[in-house]
């Protein structure tokens, strides 16, 4: 599986991005996505998750209400709709590919395939 992020950037505080993450290699139906991010000097941190027909999500409690996690398979790509953004929400941020069966999982170990990852950097 080869995943290509893309639609980071620069923006103020309180204003929205959306990435996006187009898949290729496998069919892009059969496994879950994860969104991850790390800040500089941080470890990676939980975003938000998937299932593979896109009816089960699941979030990191720091952008519960604010990002919203979607996905087209009819497109092979992974939105990450970012609201309501802060500064602390800066960080590179990492698409994923779960090929296991089971809910859209938080840990990154459980991942099998990641992206290049995309910076997003939000000002005060």
């Amino acid at each position: 599986v080869q995943l290509q992020a893309s639609g980071g950037g620069l923006v103020q505080a309180g204003g929205s991005l959306r990435l996006s993450c187009a898949a290729s290699g496998r069919t892009f139906s059969n496994y879950a996505m994860g969104w991850f991010r790390q800040a500089p000097g941080k470890e990676r941190e939980f975003v938000a998750a998937i299932s593979r027909s896109g009816g089960t999500t699941n979030y990191g409690d720091s952008v519960k209400g604010r990002f919203t996690i979607s996905r087209d398979n009819a497109k092979n790509t992974v939105y990450l709709q970012m609201n309501s953004l802060k500064p602390e929400d800066t960080a590179v941020y990492y698409c994923a590919a779960d090929l296991s069966m089971g809910f859209p999982s938080r840990t990154v170990d459980e991942y099998d395939f990641w992206g290049q990852g995309t910076l997003v950097t939000v000002s005060s």
